[in-house]
């Protein structure tokens, strides 16, 4: 087994030959990590900013953002009815660059929320998520997918604009149930399963 020189690492990561056939880039892509996220079969116009404003990029990059911040923030928060104000509190004003932390994780949200819309709207108004030829054939299960995953942003959302459990959030929670509670024949039990009892507690 030889050594992993600079000229292997990079001939590893990226392309190191225009490749002639579908077989040759198919066997490409198996030894190239950097080449698993893109097909073997890629216009450069698909590249440009133009195309697709790097909207779903932004989301992916936000999503990390949230999650790093988010898990910091999990180990400061304190998630009962009695300390779950005052730990935010504590974060805010008593914990080293707390606040930046806080509005970090809150602005990624916000812009992540409205990222993923502008990506969806994108992708509708181009008709993106048409089925056309065979390579294309996975377009309309891709936006199955990215429907789900717009609801499931918006849950998580609103979910983490509950935590604080401020006024804003009191109210926003009953209001949000007793929605759930309109729905014809399982609203009330929609209702329970979501506060988890029959009133608005721990």
């Amino acid at each position: 087994m030889g050594l992993i020189t600079k000229t292997n690492l990079r001939d590893k990561l990226l392309w190191p030959w225009a490749p002639d056939s579908e077989r040759e880039a198919g066997s490409g892509i198996v030894s190239n990590f950097l080449l698993h996220w893109f097909p073997n079969r890629i216009s450069l116009k698909s590249f440009a900013f133009g195309y697709s404003f790097y909207l779903g990029t932004i989301s992916m990059v936000l999503f990390l953002i949230l999650t790093v911040t988010g898990v910091v923030l999990m180990f400061l928060y304190v998630p009962s009815i009695e300390r779950a104000y005052w730990s935010i509190k504590d974060l805010e004003f008593a914990i080293s660059f707390g606040w930046l932390l806080r509005r970090v994780h809150r602005i990624s949200a916000h812009l992540m929320v409205a990222v993923v819309f502008l990506h969806m709207f994108r992708v509708f108004l181009t008709g993106a998520y048409k089925a056309g030829s065979a390579i294309k054939s996975a377009r309309p299960v891709n936006w199955v997918l990215g429907v789900v995953l717009l609801v499931l942003t918006l849950l998580l959302s609103f979910t983490g604009y509950l935590l604080p459990w401020d006024q804003l959030a009191f109210w926003a929670i009953t209001v949000g149930t007793n929605i759930a509670a309109s729905v014809p024949l399982i609203g009330d039990e929609m209702r329970e399963f979501l506060l988890g009892g029959t009133v608005i507690g721990q």
